[in-house]
């Protein structure tokens, strides 16, 4: 069969770097899926975008659906024949719909009853009546946010410029926001200039002839080749975040990389104040010696070729100096300035309207911190330096420094932490206190910093909860999520042993004292249990541990997340062992009828009638106080120490009518599986996990 190729263009004014990867991601599964839905086949589909402009090519597209022939099914013999034989009216209008005639009719059995059918030929739709539906694909990309242009409807990411849409060299019809498709498109902003497309296979050749690099791949490529080569030439070692990286590629539509200087007195700002300035503000990447230190140099990427690139170095400069400069002022001047008199301003700056000022959130830190230092049991010296540092935790938020650059918040407060004599490890904190700021963030080093940063977070999530600051879908304000996240991955990393539910009651108290909750206090603990066991879902998930696992260990109170992690990742192993499933078994029997017990009840030995029920209550006694002692010590392993109630349960429910007519003898032989379905739920709920899924 025929097959063509095809590219559709939309041309725009600049696009946000930071949507241009998801956008890109967008276009190709919305093109591929919409390719389905029309039954077109293809060879292969390209995707392309810079900031001014998004594209995709369709390789080796078919002329025309493949013609089909479909059985129709209508209604049944009984309803569409009457009495006399003749064709009811829900016979007709069936043959109608379907665009055919009675005669049309056939008559298939199916399940025992007999239905109408009808056989049609549905001839296959060609590219020129399918490809300018196109149109929708484009207008249904999601973009973060939208803008209205002219006088137009629409919104959209940008306004749209022009359009490109060809089959071959044959144009494909449509229009958007009052622009007509056409086969000309547009070059670099200042180095090209409009040009005629023929043949979708030379879109990428005809743009880079125009100065424009379409192909994100490529023009990341030529950036961190430019990068090497100056490393190479200076001796330098240029480090290259890939977040900046993506988002310089994505600034840019004809890559060239240069190199820049400063003056070496500004080095006596700290290095993380240098980087930010560079990184954040000016898109730069900074430059270090072998021995890890900060040069005075940086390198950017023009937007053009590399014409008179030493002009625009020295451009860049002037702009850096003055911003390095802003710096060094700002770091001078908050010297000057004490950590009580920062404190003081605390009292100025409203934290949330209902929650109150930082300063009174600061008060709730030093209070939440010194519960979890008790319930960790640490030394008096480091019950001390959390207390400290939870007071001056956030001193740093009225500097200029931080005012300027927020994303230094306590990064600055442990540099002048440190300036101003406080002790190292309280110093530490302040900026641990932060972590992590992302879910592959790194977590915080010290015990100090752990407490405190998971003492700042829960008053956050419980605060938000109690005055009805719930996320729901994206929105998420307060970063409640990442904050939770952030907790459970602390617990998790330090193996601390912390009853995170316990913890959120005693929190909540606080802000009932101070008045604050506006929500009942048991609905609020139940929403924060929720939510805080659908966080630990997800890093459970992230460690690839399965659904029903993850159920089964959740099943009970979230108290000491480092030990329900492990106990799933001990049931992940379990599940693929094949020796274990005879256990899971038995312990899934007992689970089951121990249901059906109304209360709990004592174990009556003088009511046992047969060897089985007395072998099974005897080898539970023998481990009953072993492995809660093993629950009690966190070890995952405990699942292991029931291994002798396997044999014992599995004759006793062979030699046992569970449910026996006697009242009295049912109730004690259900109180026995009680007792033992009550231990082995401590672990976790085994009937929740699908072991037919066992690879095994």
């Amino acid at each position: 069969m025929k097959t063509s190729n095809v590219l559709f263009e939309v041309g725009l004014e600049e696009m946000p770097a930071r949507f241009m990867n998801d956008t890109k991601k967008q276009l190709k599964h919305k093109t591929i899926e919409w390719l389905k839905e029309i039954r077109l086949a293809y060879k292969h589909v390209s995707t392309f975008i810079t900031p001014r402009r998004f594209a995709v090519i369709i390789e080796g597209l078919t002329e025309k659906q493949v013609d089909q022939e479909e059985e129709a099914k209508g209604p049944a013999k009984k309803i569409a024949i009457d009495e006399d034989g003749n064709w009811t009216k829900a016979a007709i209008g069936f043959a109608k719909g379907q665009g055919k005639s009675v005669d049309d009719i056939y008559i298939k059995e199916m399940n025992g009853t007999e239905y109408l059918f009808i056989n049609k030929y549905i001839e296959g739709k060609t590219q020129d009546q399918l490809l300018p539906q196109f149109k929708d694909i484009i207008l249904s990309l999601n973009f973060p946010k939208n803008m209205r242009w002219a006088e137009q409807n629409l919104r959209y990411v940008r306004p749209i410029k022009w359009l490109v849409a060809l089959k071959d060299n044959t144009l494909i019809p449509f229009e958007i926001a009052g622009v007509v498709t056409s086969n000309v498109s547009y070059g670099h902003r200042f180095l090209g200039e409009k040009f005629v497309i023929n043949n979708p296979l030379d879109y990428a050749k005809l743009l880079e002839a125009q100065y424009v690099i379409v192909d994100t791949n490529q023009r990341e490529q030529l950036i961190v080749n430019g990068i090497k080569a100056l490393e190479q030439k200076n001796d330098w070692i240029i480090p290259v975040e890939r977040d900046l990286l993506e988002e310089v590629t994505n600034l840019v539509e004809y890559p060239t990389v240069f190199s820049g200087s400063f003056s070496k007195e500004f080095l006596d700002i700290p290095q993380q104040v240098l980087i930010t300035s560079m990184k954040e503000h000016q898109r730069y990447f900074p430059v270090q010696s072998g021995k890890g230190d900060l040069l005075p140099y940086f390198i950017g990427v023009r937007n053009g070729t590399a014409e008179h690139i030493d002009t625009v170095s020295r451009g860049n400069e002037k702009v850096l100096r003055a911003r390095l400069q802003d710096a060094q002022f700002f770091f001078e001047e908050d010297q000057k300035q004490t950590i009580g008199h920062n404190l003081e301003q605390l009292d100025r700056m409203v934290f949330q309207e209902k929650l109150g000022t930082i300063a009174d959130k600061v008060k709730r830190v030093v209070a939440i911190a010194s519960i979890i230092s008790s319930e960790l049991n640490i030394s008096n010296q480091e019950q001390a330096q959390v207390e400290r540092a939870a007071t001056i935790s956030k001193f740093d938020l009225v500097t200029n420094m931080v005012n300027e650059f927020t994303e230094l918040q306590g990064v600055m407060g442990r540099k002048y932490a440190e300036i101003f004599g406080e002790d190292d490890i309280v110093a530490q904190a302040i900026e641990e206190h932060y972590m992590p700021r992302n879910a592959h963030d790194e977590m915080p080093h010290s015990i100090v910093g752990s407490i405190v940063s998971i003492a700042d977070k829960i008053d956050t999530i419980v605060g938000c909860f109690s005055v009805a600051l719930i996320p729901s879908g994206s929105q998420d304000p307060y970063a409640l999520r990442r904050q939770t996240l952030g907790i459970l991955q602390i617990i998790q990393h330090h193996q601390l042993d912390i009853n995170v539910m316990d913890i959120t009651q005693k929190v909540f108290l606080i802000f009932e004292k101070n008045n604050i909750p506006t929500a009942e206090k048991s609905e609020v603990l139940e929403q924060l249990e929720s939510f805080f066991k659908q966080r630990a879902a997800y890093i459970m998930k992230e460690a690839n541990i399965e659904s029903d696992i993850i159920e089964a260990v959740l099943v009970n109170t979230l108290t000491d997340f480092s030990f329900i992690f492990e106990k799933a990742k001990t049931l992940k192993q379990k599940k693929a062992d094949s020796n274990f499933k005879e256990k899971q078994e038995g312990y899934v029997r007992v689970l089951n009828l121990a249901a059906k017990a109304k209360d709990s009840q004592k174990v009556d030995v003088s009511l046992f009638i047969n060897e089985e029920e007395a072998s099974l209550n005897q080898a539970y006694l023998q481990v009953k106080n072993k492995y809660n002692e093993a629950i009690t010590n966190k070890d995952a392993a405990a699942i292991e120490i029931l291994t002798p109630l396997v044999d014992p349960i599995h004759r006793f429910f062979d030699h046992t009518m569970v449910m026996d007519k006697d009242e009295k003898i049912r109730h004690n032989r259900l109180a026995l599986l009680q007792l033992i379905a009550e231990d082995v739920k401590k672990y976790a709920d085994l009937t929740k996990v699908q072991w037919k899924q066992s690879k095994a």
